[in-house]
C-alpha cells in the first residue's frame, strides 16, 4: 500500500506517471527498448527531449526569447554557473530569506561583490523581507532570490521590482505549482525533485540576452553558451529524468494545466493552515501573505510531543512529516502529487492525534 509521502524532496510523484513509467519501463513504445537503454543522440529519444522542451513551454507559456536547458549538478550547481555566466560589472544583489538563498550568497562571493539588500534571519527566516529600493544596485549583474523556501515554509507573494537589472529565481520548490510570468526573470532555474520529476535533473530557463557572457575561466560544461549550442547535449543528459518530466508535465496537461495546479494547491494548503489556526495544540511557524503553498512547518511546542505525533504518523502511513533541524517540530509539503485527500487525512489524524494527547 503507498504512503502519503510529505518529504521535502526527492518528493512523491503522480500514481498516473509511475503507473505509464512502469507500463513502458521495459519497452518505450515499439523501441525495443527501455528509455534508460536509449542513446541520447538516437532519433527515438530526440524525440523525447523535443517533446519535453515543447512540453514545459506550453506548459509555463516560455517565450521565444528564453531557452530550455536540461542539466545536472541541482540548483546549487547553478550558485556558482550563475555568477560566472552573467558577471560583467563584478556586483550581484541578495535577498537572504533562508538556507539555499544563503548557500547561493556564499557561491557566489567567489566570483564576484555581493550586495545583501535584506535578509529575514533575524527570525529564523520566518518571513518574506521587506525590500528598501534603495539599496538595489542599479548596475548589479544580476538580483537573486529564492522564490520558496522548502525548510522554512515562505514564499515570495510579489516579485521586487529590479528594473533592467535581471532577476535570478531558485524555483525549486515552487515551479509548476501555479502561472509564472517568465518575462519577468532573467534566469528560473529548479532541481526536479520536488514538483517535475526524479533527483538527477535541473531545468533551467534562461533569456537569450543573457546567454554568450560567461567568463574566460569558466569550465566549458558550466557555459550556459555550450548547453545552449548543444541543445543540452553536450554530453549524456539525465535522460530517464527528462522522460519523467515529459510524463509530469503530460499529467499537469490532463488535469487543466497550471491555473488548475494552484487552484487544487491553494485548497490544499488552506485545508492545513485552517486547521494549525483552530489547534490549541499545533501551530503554524509562518503567518499572512508570506505562507508557502508547498511546505508548510508546524510545531507543538514540546519536542517530545513533535517526537511522538512524526511516530505514530509514520505508522499511520504519513511519512517524512519531521522538521528540518534549523525549525524543528514537524513539516508537511504538499507539492503538486500530493492529492487533497492526503492533506485531508493528514489533518483528520492531527485532530485524533490532539484530543487524544490534550
Amino acid at each position: 500500500m503507498r504512503v502519503y509521502n510529505f518529504s521535502a524532496g526527492p518528493a512523491m510523484l503522480p500514481e498516473e506517471v509511475l503507473k505509464k513509467a512502469a507500463a513502458e519501463l521495459v519497452e518505450y513504445g515499439e523501441t525495443g527498448q527501455s528509455v534508460m537503454e536509449m542513446s541520447h543522440r538516437s532519433k527515438e529519444y530526440d524525440a523525447i527531449i523535443k517533446a519535453t522542451e515543447k512540453t514545459l513551454r506550453d506548459v509555463m507559456s516560455i517565450p521565444d526569447n528564453y531557452k530550455v536547458l536540461f542539466l545536472q549538478g541541482g540548483a546549487s550547481l547553478q550558485f556558482a554557473m550563475v555568477p560566472l555566466n552573467l558577471m560583467k560589472t563584478g556586483k550581484a544583489d541578495f535577498v537572504v530569506t533562508g538556507q539555499w538563498a544563503k548557500k547561493a550568497l556564499e557561491q557566489a562571493q567567489k566570483y564576484c561583490e555581493c550586495n545583501v539588500v535584506a535578509t529575514s534571519k533575524d527570525k529564523t527566516f520566518s518571513y518574506i523581507p521587506e525590500l528598501d529600493k534603495s539599496k538595489f544596485n542599479p548596475n548589479a549583474d544580476y538580483f537573486h532570490i529564492c522564490e520558496n523556501n522548502t525548510i522554512y515554509g515562505t514564499k515570495w507573494s510579489e516579485l521586487p521590482d529590479t528594473g533592467n537589472v535581471p532577476l535570478v529565481s531558485d524555483m525549486s520548490s515552487c515551479i509548476l505549482s501555479e502561472p509564472v510570468d517568465v518575462s519577468k526573470y532573467g534566469i528560473i532555474f529548479a532541481g526536479a525533485q520536488k514538483n517535475m520529476g526524479p533527483a538527477g535533473l535541473t531545468v533551467v530557463i534562461i533569456r537569450e540576452d543573457l546567454v554568450g557572457n560567461a567568463q574566460e575561466k569558466t569550465p566549458i560544461m558550466l557555459d550556459y553558451k555550450t548547453q545552449v549550442d548543444n541543445e543540452s547535449l553536450y554530453n549524456t543528459p539525465p535522460t530517464y529524468g527528462i522522460y519523467i518530466l515529459k510524463l509530469v508535465l503530460e499529467w499537469i496537461q490532463s488535469k487543466g494545466g497550471l491555473t488548475a495546479m494552484k487552484e487544487i494547491n491553494t485548497k490544499k494548503a488552506g485545508l492545513l493552515y485552517d486547521f494549525l489556526d483552530n489547534s490549541k495544540m499545533f501551530s503554524a511557524t509562518v503567518f499572512g501573505k508570506d505562507r508557502s503553498l508547498m511546505n508548510i512547518p508546524f510545531v507543538t511546542g514540546n519536542d517530545e510531543l513533535d517526537s511522538k505525533f512524526v511516530a505514530e504518523a509514520k505508522k499511520a502511513g504519513f511519512i517524512n512529516l519531521k522538521g528540518h533541524r534549523s525549525v524543528g517540530g514537524m513539516r508537511a509539503s504538499i507539492y503538486n502529487a500530493m492529492p487533497v485527500e492526503g492533506v485531508e487525512k493528514l489533518v483528520e489524524f492531527m485532530g485524533k492525534f490532539e484530543s487524544e494527547n490534550a
